[in-house]
């Protein structure tokens, strides 16, 4: 069985953000040992986070690690060293949490009472930071126009008019910006999905 060096061990009460990015990007540079020590406290880190919010569905949890795993072991070139690594494994996870949520019969979420479905997406203040950061960080991949177009409407509510005006687009261009923005950014989820 491996083991895992004692300083690359998560520590309980550690900073297993710094634990894992630093393994993580030693095994981006080629050191398969440390790549095994991040997939396998990784794999511990998402039982937990996905157990939380998953809970009663054990098997389903345990599927969804290793889709994880396998999701960000092939999307690990689009990693950007300078964000959270735990932010960009989140995210990934919640895509999966998703697509798993919505392959489930949708009479079996009915039985639940609707007060313990929130417990299911319950998230802990990280978890809004986390999707803060994840928005912003899709939003950085479009182009200025498209992600003006995209703030002004869609998160701070503006009409096309208004925004038209603030920006100088035309109103067509604005729609034009903010239907080729969000194309753009579903393209990207999917393709770290």
């Amino acid at each position: 069985m491996h083991r895992i060096p004692e300083q690359d061990q998560a520590r309980p009460g550690g900073d297993v953000e710094a634990t894992l990015k630093g393994l993580f990007l030693k095994g981006l540079d080629g050191d398969a040992t440390a790549y095994r020590a991040f997939l396998e406290q990784l794999s511990r880190h998402l039982r937990a986070f996905l157990g939380k919010r998953l809970f009663g569905w054990p098997d389903d949890v345990e599927d969804l690690v290793q889709e994880c795993l396998l999701a960000m072991h092939n999307q690990r070139h689009t990693y950007q060293s300078d964000q959270p690594l735990t932010a960009w494994v989140h995210a990934i996870a919640r895509y999966k949490m998703i697509d798993l949520l919505r392959s489930k019969s949708v009479r079996e979420a009915l039985h639940d009472p609707i007060d313990d479905a929130q417990d299911l997406f319950a998230g802990d203040d990280a978890s809004v930071g986390d999707a803060r950061r994840d928005l912003q960080t899709l939003l950085a991949t479009l182009p200025e126009r498209q992600r003006e177009a995209i703030v002004r409407t869609k998160l701070e509510g503006l009409s096309v008019a208004d925004t038209a005006s603030l920006t100088g687009m035309s109103e067509s261009a604005v729609k034009v910006n903010v239907h080729r923005g969000l194309k753009a950014l579903a393209a990207v989820i999917k393709g770290a999905a």
